[in-house]
């Protein structure tokens, strides 16, 4: 174990009995306090078994980044890899339709430029052991404000689709009629952002800043790379959470109707408020 390891975490027994008493108290309190959207223990297994694959995961990626410092060729299939894990893990917790899919489309949007830049500018150079990381900051990112962007639009659309039909009525585009509703809710996706980078320094100390001085870099280098990190997901993140507004509002990032809720009829309003052809009415 080299020294800068060392002096954050040494990687000994006592770190893995503390690693599952904390796993094993998240699963208790959230278990014994029922927070799950059903009060059953649905949220406390999944819990459990995030920190038993997050192991596994992070053991593997370790593994694979020391085998793509010595095999560069095999480093596009890691990273699309890592980019399709992020789709389907965002489009699934999105909606449970065929349209999760689409959830591709605003990562990959927040992302690819970026990357490409970096590339472009020999910032980042196309070397596992940086580009892994930093493409998986970047990835990580998007699928949170996506996740969050969507899970928000399609709820407030689902509350509010009574307000959309009566923009209709009005004569709006049921395009704009659902993204003036879903807006303002999909704009929440950028708030955990927004805080962790204004209360940078003053309240957490970001894991890139904690890495480079741990790596031997100067309080100054470890300062700017962090701010990179964080200004870059900033920029990610407003991509995404703008595509996947713009989605869900063209219908195609679409959630099943609940049992007790009447989907918002598509029908032109003419033919909706139309009256009664004269023979339904009846002659008394």
């Amino acid at each position: 174990m080299n020294s800068a390891s060392a002096a954050l975490l040494p990687v000994d027994a006592a770190l893995g009995w503390v690693l599952a008493l904390l796993l094993a108290a998240a699963v208790t309190v959230v278990a014994v306090c029922r927070l799950s959207p059903d009060q059953d223990a649905g949220r406390a297994r999944e819990v459990l078994f995030a920190g038993i694959r997050a192991a596994l995961q992070l053991a593997a990626v370790s593994a694979a980044i020391g085998w793509l410092a010595h095999a560069p060729a095999g480093l596009p299939a890691f990273l699309f890899v890592m980019f399709a894990v992020a789709v389907r893990t965002a489009g699934r917790r999105i909606t449970p339709d065929r349209t999760w899919w689409w959830t591709a489309v605003p990562i990959a949007a927040g992302v690819l430029p970026l990357v490409g830049l970096l590339l472009a500018t020999g910032l980042v150079p196309p070397r596992g052991i940086t580009l892994i990381p930093i493409t998986g900051i970047l990835i990580g990112g998007a699928l949170t404000a996506t996740v969050l962007a969507g899970r928000q639009s399609l709820a407030v659309l689902r509350l509010r689709h009574g307000e959309v039909e009566a923009a209709l009525a009005l004569g709006m585009l049921e395009r704009d009629a659902r993204i003036e509703i879903a807006r303002p809710a999909a704009s929440e996706a950028l708030v955990p952002g927004l805080d962790q980078t204004r209360t940078v320094g003053l309240v957490t100390l970001p894991g890139a800043f904690v890495g480079m001085l741990l790596g031997g870099a100067d309080p100054i280098t470890a300062g700017a790379v962090q701010l990179f990190v964080l200004v870059a997901l900033m920029a990610v993140q407003a991509v995404a959470t703008a595509i996947t507004l713009e989605l869900i509002a063209r219908a195609r990032i679409t959630a099943p109707a609940a049992p007790d809720s009447k989907p918002p009829s598509r029908r032109p309003w003419h033919r909706r408020h139309s009256p009664p052809p004269p023979h339904a009415a009846g002659n008394h």
